[in-house]
């Protein structure tokens, strides 16, 4: 481990961008079955005028919320854009139903990412180790979480919609802490995201390592990673065998 890392009892880890990869975009993707599932309900927008709808839906939330840092729900939202697009009403499990339809078919963009979940393994034999992650729907992190059989690494895991404020906020960074029993001092983060990830976790105490293979923003050399699987090496001192004795 190196010097500046020695002391670490905690390890945070983001998730979208750090343990997967994925695509922020809220409408390349395809949506197909979600809007055949409107237009089932009585919604009859075509499919381009529902994609514009939708990606004007999350762009309102996003400003109404840009200073607060309050979290918004994937249910709020689904349930703004049916008001929008069935004026006359809908039942209220078409929002559960919208929603889960929506979220399938973004997450088929989410790679699991080769090798994460051996490192996750390795780490949690020595560190303790939480997730904190911004997202509009917790059950969508669990999933993943599962399905990377990753998810009994994590003693913890915080998400912005659950507490309520996203990243940079340094509370969520806070609640983590007291949730899994660190401190600032002595826990790490590691996160793709300049501003959520490095800003929000070094302003809350904590080293931030950034993944920033192309080294787009202005961090330390030793804050930089260029992947995630290269912080078993900078947390995991390597043995060197032993010379053979004659």
């Amino acid at each position: 481990m190196e010097p500046s890392l020695a002391g670490t009892t905690h390890v945070l880890f983001d998730f979208f961008g750090t343990l997967v990869s994925y695509s922020p975009s809220r409408t390349e993707q395809g949506y197909q079955r979600s809007h055949e599932l409107l237009a089932a309900a009585g919604c009859a927008v075509d499919y381009r005028t529902f994609l514009e709808r939708l990606e004007g839906t999350f762009e309102d939330f996003d400003r109404r919320t840009l200073d607060s840092l309050r979290e918004f729900s994937m249910d709020e939202a689904c349930e703004e854009l049916l008001r929008e697009l069935l004026p006359r009403g809908f039942d209220a499990g078409l929002v559960e139903r919208l929603r889960d339809a929506y979220l399938t078919e973004w997450s088929t963009a989410v790679i699991h990412l080769p090798g994460v979940a051996a490192m996750l393994a390795e780490l949690a034999e020595r560190f303790t180790l939480v997730l904190v992650t911004n997202t509009h729907h917790a059950g969508l992190i669990h999933e993943h979480l599962q399905a990377m059989d990753a998810a009994r690494h994590f003693t913890t895991v915080v998400t912005s919609v659950e507490h309520g404020k996203r990243k940079p906020s340094s509370c969520i960074f806070a609640r983590a802490l007291r949730l899994a029993g660190g401190t600032p001092e002595t826990s790490l983060y590691v996160g793709d995201s300049y501003a959520a990830d490095y800003v929000g976790a070094t302003r809350a105490g904590l080293r931030c390592l950034l993944i920033d293979p192309e080294r787009r923003h202005d961090v330390p050399e030793t804050d930089r990673l260029a992947h995630v699987l290269d912080v078993r090496t900078r947390l995991l001192r390597r043995e060197e065998p032993c010379a053979s004795q004659s």
